[in-house]
């Protein structure tokens, strides 16, 4: 007898588009990270190290993505049974930690050239900055374009890690260009500083959105006064209580409930046409009813007064 799926949704994702993409970045990462190290310690840039430091946590977080992305395609089973798609979740908040924690590194290291500044070598400095920027041009716009393909806070946070690599290119060309100019060395620190605190932006606002998802709070786009009141107006329902939503992964909301029923009214209907409108108009395809009946659940004077309506 073949073996009965009774889910609404798989709990788990396939991605090959996603796969792909972060293998390549992940290649193309590794061979400039090699390159920028060495010519940050040649020209003794401390923009362009500070660059390389974000490349090779940009290094990480596409191992740590693309780790993510293979336990999301593994099926749900007796011990998980949401699937690992959470995974994706977890490796958001450590890749936007990451961030944070790097442009501290920045910034602190930015001060102690602002106090000691010390001589760099310009045109290395240019030159492989100038190689950065289109490498980082390169992989911004193929992670965006499988970010439309595919919505996914895991593949965000990675994104996210390149944007600051871009904005870093184009701080050290910068940077070399006003020191080229003015003779002025503390445009290196400074420039590093901004750019360290735009990494730090963009890391936070990452943790603080997966940190969201990992607590079960209720998705930004969803008011649960809103849907509360939607379910009330179905047909034969009389209350709406215990209701939970919350994300399980990018794009995937459950809700659980409690719905208190009048008697005279069949409960799987209720149940069919409260599951129908969550689908519909909020997006939640995973949901959870459980029919409360005067006649089998007490729930106090309400319980009671509802027997006397139908009575």
């Amino acid at each position: 007898m073949p073996e009965k799926d009774y889910h609404h949704i798989s709990h788990r994702k396939e991605q090959t588009r996603t796969k792909k993409t972060l293998w390549i970045t992940l290649i193309l990462t590794l061979i400039f990270t090699i390159v920028e190290i060495v010519g940050g310690l040649l020209s003794n840039s401390l923009a362009l190290l500070s660059d390389s430091a974000h490349m090779i946590s940009d290094v990480l977080a596409l191992g740590l993505s693309m780790t993510a992305i293979y336990m999301a395609t593994r099926k749900p089973n007796g011990k998980y049974t949401f699937g690992y798609v959470r995974f994706e979740t977890i490796a958001s908040f450590l890749n936007g930690l990451a961030l944070v924690i790097i442009a501290g590194g920045i910034f602190i290291q930015g001060i102690y050239r602002l106090i000691r500044p010390e001589p760099i070598d310009i045109g290395l400095m240019l030159g492989i900055a100038t190689i950065g920027l289109l490498v980082n041009v390169v992989l911004t716009v193929v992670l965006s374009r499988s970010m439309k393909e595919e919505n996914n806070l895991n593949v965000q946070s990675a994104l996210w890690h390149f944007i600051g690599d871009l904005l870093s290119s184009v701080g050290v060309i910068v940077s070399a260009v006003l020191i080229y100019f003015t003779g002025v060395l503390l445009f290196d620190p400074l420039i590093s500083m901004v750019i360290g605190g735009i990494i730090a932006a963009g890391g936070f606002r990452i943790v603080q959105e997966s940190y969201r998802i990992l607590m079960d709070t209720v998705p930004d786009h969803l008011k649960l006064e809103e849907i509360r009141q939607a379910i009330s107006e179905v047909e034969g329902v009389r209350n709406v209580h215990d209701m939970h939503v919350w994300t399980i992964a990018t794009d995937q909301y459950s809700l659980t409930a409690h719905v208190f029923v009048q008697q005279d009214i069949q409960p799987m209907c209720v149940t069919l046409a409260i599951c129908e409108l969550l689908k519909d108009q909020y997006g939640i395809a995973h949901s959870t009813i459980q029919i409360e009946h005067p006649l089998l659940h007490d729930h106090g004077t309400f319980g009671k007064e509802q027997l006397k309506v139908v009575s």
